[in-house]
This record gives C-alpha cells, structure tokens and sequence, in this order.
C-alpha cells in the first residue's frame, strides 16, 4: 500500500521511509518477542538471586557503552546522507574510533567495579562482558543502511542472530548449566550480531577492506558527538543506577526481581528508536527545504509518540498481574512495580524525538545537561526512595527521573518552544486541534 499524495511532501520519498520505519519495526518486534520469552524462561531457571548476580553484571557495561559508541551512530548516518561518494572513508574512521574506545572501556570498568561494586555479582563476569565493547565497532555498518533507508538487510540479521541465541540460552536451561556460561552466552549474542553486519555488508560489492581512516574527520566527528557521549553516559546513569544502588542496598534477589520489571518496561523503548532514525533524513529534507513542514513534522511525531506509549503504558498498567502469571511465584511480587515503571516509557518516547531536533538543530550541548539533570534527579530519589520502598522506590524515581529530562527543555528559552509541543502532545491539546479542524 502506497501512501497518498500530501501537498508539501514528496509521496514517493514518503513511501520509502515508512517501508523502511515497517521493516526496522519489524526486524526489531520479532527480535523483541523472542528475547522476552527466552529472557523468561531465563528468569524462571536462574530465579531472583542469580538473575540478580547476572543483571549486575549487564549493567556496568550499559555504563560504558555510550563511550565505546562515542555518540557517534546519529552522526555516521548525517555524515553519510551528506556525503554519500565517500562512505568508505566515514565508515574506516568511525569504526577505528569505536575499536579504540572499546579497548579503553575494559580498564574503566575495571576502575568503577572495584570503585562502586554490585554486591555478590564477581568481577569476573563483568570482565567477559567488557570485550563487548571491543566487537561492536561493526555497528557502523547499521548506520550505513540506515542512512541508504534500506533497513530489510538489519532486520535479517538481527531476526538471524536472536534465533540463534535464543536456542543457545534453551540449550543451556536444558542442560542445567551454571550461571557463568549464561555470562558467555550474553556475550556470544553480540558477536553474532556483528559477523552477521560483517557479510551483510560485503553483498553486492561492498567491502569493508576498502575502508580508510581520516585523521581530520575523527576530529571533525568528535567535535560533534562529544556532548552525546557525555549524555549517554548520563543516560546510562540514570536508566541503570537504580538496579545497581538497588541490589547494593536490598541485595541481589530484590535487583533479580526489578531486572523482570526494567527489561519488560524497557522492551518497548525499541520503537522511539526505529521510528526517528527510519524518519530522521526525512526530518532533515524538511529543515532544509520548508521550515514551517520542518516544525509541522516535528509535531507530528511528538504526536505519534504519544499515540503510541500511552495506550501500551494503559494496557501494561492493568494487566501487570497477568503477565507475572509466566514467572515463577518468587517474582510475584514485581507486578505492582510494573504498573509503575511502565510510565516512564512515554517520556522515554518523547525523549527519543526531541532529541532528534536537538540534533538537526546542532543543541549538542544540551543533550548532555538534560540527561546529567535526569541523572542527579534519580540519583537522588534512589538514596532516598530505596531504602525505605525497595524496587517500587527505583520505579517511582526512574518514572521522576525522565520525565524531568524530557521536559527539562521547557527551562531554556531558545528551545522552550518544543516543551510546549511535546505537552500539547502529552495532553492531547494537539489531537483535539486535528478534530476540530476536521
């Protein structure tokens, strides 16, 4: 199906980024359906305490990942979409950039381990899980289809990867493996993922061996992403912190039973993401083209947003109880906690489009004082929250945390304007001016 003409926008460009948005979409949902029913009957065979002791382990190198991405991924495909004739030479410095700073994350993870430790989690596991960083320079390569709108080649290998990962971690239920081969296993997942970028990429005359490195464009690149990578880390901080203050002050068992609730409140964060970066050159033709369909597009997808976080926040809210039916009983107890983290979702999405302005608009800097803002702000409720609630203590101050950074912009005049779209959004001011217009 083909969408129809709309004066002020090019129907065939239009038709190509939403098949591109279908097929990130549904590479991703086909991803998310078999991690959420392997990652069950994970939970259901580690059960809490060692569920906890493995989610510490994840966490320090969600920390780091910002860093050994270098903020880079949004600016690969702007790059790209600028200068298509010299691809080989973006891709080369990008994916030196990255190898190079997965290497350094190994010694700082290291360094925040031994500085703020996940208690009963060893430092071994978080050792394995610290050459993650080391083979995702390959990423680029998502980038690059990204920036051709030609996704379907993602989506193969993403749907590939996760079957087979899916059936490792069955095998390994199966077989009554210890905790530490399910470490391997995590591990395992992501080199799938980047073999499979690897021989994508080298299909119809593509060859990753023909890259080069550009000392002037590394520099170039950095000067850009360098506030991002300072947001990522602070997005890191306040998406993650919560599990790890959690199972330092409750213990393992209680971070066991929040990873539940956090990976199926987080499941959904997927979508802002395909969204934005499937429409993201399509927002940049606007800009450059006609400013008034620029901020009418920008608008429109704070309303998608919305139409879309909202009713699953709903749905989730009423149903948590029934959806902890598929654990065992020792998780039970996490359902009320769902109900709640659950929210923090629609900011989540919110977040994920403003950012995209933030971006197109060069407001670099910006990204990073507003993640550092949510961050102080979870931090905080934590040290407050945890002891006395627990895990409902982490939902409510994850909940505070990004709704304070989505709507932090409201407190700077020269992108305030945006606030107010995203609460016409929020309150539907938006929605009732289309059916009065209508």
């Amino acid at each position: 199906m083909r969408i129809p003409n709309i004066p002020g926008f090019d129907a065939e460009a239009l038709n190509k980024y939403f098949k591109n948005t279908g097929m990130l979409f549904i590479g991703r949902v086909g991803s998310l359906l078999i991690k959420m029913i392997v990652g069950i009957q994970v939970a259901n065979y580690l059960l809490p305490d060692k569920n906890g002791i493995l989610s510490g382990a994840t966490v320090y190198i969600y920390f780091f990942s910002a860093i050994a991405s270098l903020g880079l991924d949004q600016y690969i495909v702007k790059e790209l979409h600028a200068f298509p004739d010299s691809r080989d030479k973006i891709l080369g410095t990008s994916f030196l950039m990255k190898l190079m700073a997965g290497f350094a994350c190994i010694p700082l993870i290291w360094a925040s381990f031994h500085i703020y430790p996940a208690t009963g989690t060893p430092y071994s596991y978080v050792f394995i899980l610290s050459f993650i960083g080391v083979i995702q320079p390959f990423t680029v390569i998502d980038s690059y289809f990204q920036s051709e709108v030609q996704s379907k080649y993602i989506m193969q290998v993403q749907i590939a990867a996760n079957v087979v990962s899916a059936a490792i971690k069955l095998l390994l239920i199966f077989n009554k493996m210890p905790l530490e081969y399910f470490v391997y296993a995590y591990a395992f997942d992501f080199l799938m993922i980047s073999v499979g970028y690897f021989f994508t990429y080298h299909r119809k005359g593509r060859n990753l061996y023909h890259w080069t490195y550009d000392p002037a464009l590394a520099k170039k690149l950095i000067a850009f992403s360098w506030p991002l990578i300072i947001s990522g880390i602070m997005v890191a901080l306040y998406m993650k912190i919560d599990a790890i203050m959690l199972q330092r002050m409750k213990g393992v068992k209680e971070a066991g039973a929040y990873q539940t609730v956090s990976s199926l409140s987080e499941a959904w964060n997927f979508v802002p993401s395909v969204i934005v970066t499937s429409l993201f050159p399509a927002i940049l033709n606007a800009r450059r083209d006609d400013v008034a369909r620029y901020n009418k597009r920008i608008q429109n997808l704070y309303d998608l947003m919305v139409y879309l976080s909202v009713p699953v926040a709903i749905i989730i809210t009423f149903t948590s109880p029934l959806i902890y039916k598929f654990y065992k009983h020792q998780y039970a107890y996490a359902a009320p906690v769902l109900s709640v983290h659950i929210w923090s979702g629609v900011f989540v999405f919110l977040g994920a489009a403003n950012s995209q302005y933030l971006i197109a608009e060069n407001y670099n800097r910006l990204t990073f004082i507003r993640t550092g803002f949510g961050a102080l702000v979870n931090i905080v409720l934590n040290l407050i929250l945890i002891p006395k609630m627990g895990m409902m203590g982490a939902a409510i101050a994850t909940l505070a945390a990004y709704a304070s950074a989505a709507f932090f912009v409201l407190a700077i005049p020269k992108v305030n304007k945006q606030g107010v779209m995203m609460l016409k959004s929020l309150l539907l001011f938006s929605l009732f001016q289309k059916i009065i217009k209508r």
